[in-house]
């Protein structure tokens, strides 16, 4: 049986914190330490989910804020890569995301990530702009944002009624 997507327990805060500072803050110094990523997990506006049974394959920490989402972080342990996690993981973000109505999902990476780069536009993100200084002053960050809702809405042209039109409207 195929491993599920579940909501992070407290029990995975040190696994979450080691592949962070392992697979993503190498050379930034760490960040997202066990406390950090165990006030993410009890955060209820924080979706923090993971890809395993009992153990963590590979997690996704977003922020929901009122019409934004912000993809903090998401990686998947190197023995489980190229299976498709990491896509299934956003995909349940987004979807979370969508439920939430959200309106957008911001996402950063190193300028010299390609390969996140290139996963996140594969994914439909689009290049929002490069933020200097972005990792604590020593790397700069390319931001990615999706947007979740459709830009094919109709025109819309709208007139007030006319008990609510003053003289001068007239």
């Amino acid at each position: 049986m195929a491993a599920p997507i579940r909501l992070a327990r407290t029990g995975d805060s040190t696994t979450i914190a080691r592949m962070s500072r392992d697979e993503i803050e190498t050379g930034l110094g760490w960040s997202w330490r066990p406390q950090r990523v165990l006030g993410a997990i009890r955060d209820p506006n924080t979706l923090a989910i993971v890809h395993g049974h009992d153990r963590v394959e590979g997690f996704c920490i977003t922020q929901f804020a009122e019409e934004i989402g912000h993809l903090s972080l998401l990686a998947v342990d190197a023995r489980y890569r190229r299976r498709g996690l990491g896509r299934q993981l956003v995909a349940w973000m987004l979807a979370s995301a969508r439920v939430a109505g959200l309106a957008t999902i911001h996402v950063e990476m190193r300028t010299t990530n390609l390969t996140a780069r290139a996963f996140y536009r594969a994914l439909g993100f689009e290049d929002a702009g490069v933020v200097a200084g972005y990792y604590r002053g020593i790397e700069s960050a390319l931001r990615m944002v999706l947007s979740l809702r459709s830009r094919d809405l109709p025109e819309v042209t709208w007139e007030p009624p006319t008990a609510w039109r003053g003289p001068q409207d007239h």
